[in-house]
């Protein structure tokens, strides 16, 4: 296996995201989409917790505890041929044992659609955020990443497309991001979704130039 050329320390921000081998969909219906979501909430834990089956049954216990995370989410979007995540590394080595556990999706989906073979285009491709300059572009990239690439009318409404815009937007009051680190630098909602459009008009007339958003680094 190769060796990742990237270093992940604990502490610090970084863009993950993979998308479907030959860019073939790995989200075939809501389920799919929902089970991958309860994999990021789960599996973020620095304990063990099986499989989602037994977790489910663990957390109806009354005081079921509650462990430390591996990675904070501040941002994600997950379409139906790839998904996007900023994360911040809580603990050494999180990211790498996070990824890891969400690792068991690509069985899931193969065993429910009786197929075989890779899912993912490889391992997953991450890339360190090194200015605030570039966390407030990328968290705009990954909220609206189907305006992004023109399917406002398509993948915007499609029920097979989840980000964590609602939750910036105000619109969603699920507490799964820690979104601080990126509205802290904005008086109100109104002022990011402000800077949100604008950096989206950007992004899109200066694809070229934008291109850094998704400079793989492995």
């Amino acid at each position: 296996m190769a060796t990742r050329k990237i270093k992940f320390i604990t502490g610090e921000y970084y863009h993950v995201f993979n998308r479907g081998v030959d860019k073939r969909k790995i989200f075939l219906d809501q389920d799919d989409m929902e089970r991958f979501f309860q994999s990021m909430s789960e599996f973020n834990s620095i304990k063990p917790i099986g499989s989602l089956y037994e977790n489910s049954f663990r957390q109806l216990r009354s005081g079921a505890p509650k462990f430390k995370k591996l990675v904070d989410f501040v941002c994600y979007c997950l379409v139906p041929n790839h998904y996007h995540f900023i994360l911040k590394q809580l603990v050494d080595k999180g990211i790498e044992k996070f990824m890891q556990k969400i690792g068991g999706y690509p069985k899931y989906f193969n065993e429910k659609y009786k197929r075989s073979g890779a899912l993912f285009q490889g391992p997953f491709k991450a890339i360190h955020i090194d200015s605030n300059e570039y966390l407030l572009h990328l968290s705009v990239y990954i909220n609206l990443n189907n305006r992004v690439h023109g399917h406002e009318n398509k993948l915007y409404k499609s029920e097979l497309t989840k980000s964590s815009w609602s939750e910036y937007a105000g619109e969603n009051k699920n507490q799964f991001c820690s979104k601080d680190i990126i509205l802290k630098q904005f008086k109100n909602i109104k002022e990011y979704k402000n800077f949100s459009d604008e950096a989206l008009e950007w992004i899109k007339e200066n694809k070229e130039s934008a291109k850094y958003l998704l400079e793989e680094s492995t």
